[in-house]
């Protein structure tokens, strides 16, 4: 199994919702910076959808929110919607950046 690990800036508040099946999970978005191309100027950040799901997705809704700086690992996932390709990761563990809280994935 591939890990992808990414660290960048949550996006957008998180969304906390319920599969039909009762499952929790946990959506946000994260911006990931790509750098500068060779004459200097920044470059456009790379975006990601993030999903953390079961009880860790629940225990976080209210910890995470836009603007936090963040590492996420889990395994990558992709998604086409109205043409545009939209790379994802379902997440294993996730670092809040500047804090002591960390939470894995059981």
């Amino acid at each position: 199994m591939q890990i992808l690990t990414i660290a960048g800036n949550v996006g957008k508040d998180p969304v906390l919702r319920n599969t039909q099946s009762g499952d929790a999970v946990l959506g946000f978005s994260v911006a990931v910076n790509t750098g500068k191309d060779k004459n200097g100027n920044k470059r456009d950040p790379a975006w990601y959808d993030v999903s953390i799901w079961g009880k860790r997705g629940e225990a976080l809704a209210n910890v995470i929110s836009k603007g936090m700086k963040i590492t996420v690992s889990g395994r990558p996932t992709a998604r086409a919607h109205e043409g545009k390709a939209y790379m994802g990761i379902s997440a294993d563990q996730v670092t809040l950046q500047g804090s002591v809280a960390s939470a894995s994935q059981d």
